[in-house]
């Protein structure tokens, strides 16, 4: 199938709610131990005892697009009978001449058609056309199949913030992970 990625303009589309969900039964086990001479860091792929599920429901604030809080962002999908199916947005970081993912969703009726992968080239040729150093993203330790989908395109672990979502996300295994792409990287 060939599907039309176009720029969803922010006064059509600032607001529209991603409803990112997944259930996974595996999660990366972040483990943090104090040593005498610093720490110890270790995240190992486990098995959830039963499958877990996150979906937007739970939190008090889904993804959006264009959230106000992300400056200069920009969003691009695929529109099908005028309903959105998939979804990258992306928001420079300037101080750091980074640019960040902020969303990217394909509606599950979509996926493994390669999408994703379209979307998220879309994001580097962004960053390449910007001179951006990096490409950065956040997921949490929990979505496995997405830190996997990222690894496939390129990223890598530059890492990770333990009480983002909680002061207990080590405790309930969802860690926020920080991923990144470098454009320069070879």
């Amino acid at each position: 199938m060939n599907f039309e990625i176009a720029l969803l303009p922010k006064e059509q589309w600032a607001g529209y709610p991603i409803p990112i969900s997944y259930t996974t039964d595996k999660y990366y086990d972040v483990i943090i131990e104090k040593t005498t001479d610093g720490f110890k860091v270790d995240m190992k792929l486990s098995d959830f005892i039963e499958p877990v599920s996150h979906s937007p429901e739970e939190y008090d604030f889904p993804d959006k697009l264009y959230a106000e809080y992300y400056e200069n962002a920009c969003a691009y999908g695929v529109v099908i009978n005028s309903e959105l199916v998939a979804a990258i947005e992306t928001a420079p970081e300037e101080w750091s001449n980074r640019l960040r993912v902020t969303e990217l969703w394909v509606s599950p009726k979509y996926q493994k058609l390669g999408l994703g992968h379209r979307l998220m080239e879309v994001a580097k040729e962004q960053a390449k056309r910007e001179n951006r150093r990096a490409v950065i993203l956040e997921t949490q330790s929990c979505n496995v199949n997405a830190i996997g989908f990222y690894l496939r395109e390129g990223f890598t672990l530059i890492g990770f913030d333990s009480c983002c979502y909680a002061n207990n996300d080590l405790q309930r295994k969802e860690v926020r992970i920080e991923l990144g792409y470098f454009p320069d990287a070879k």
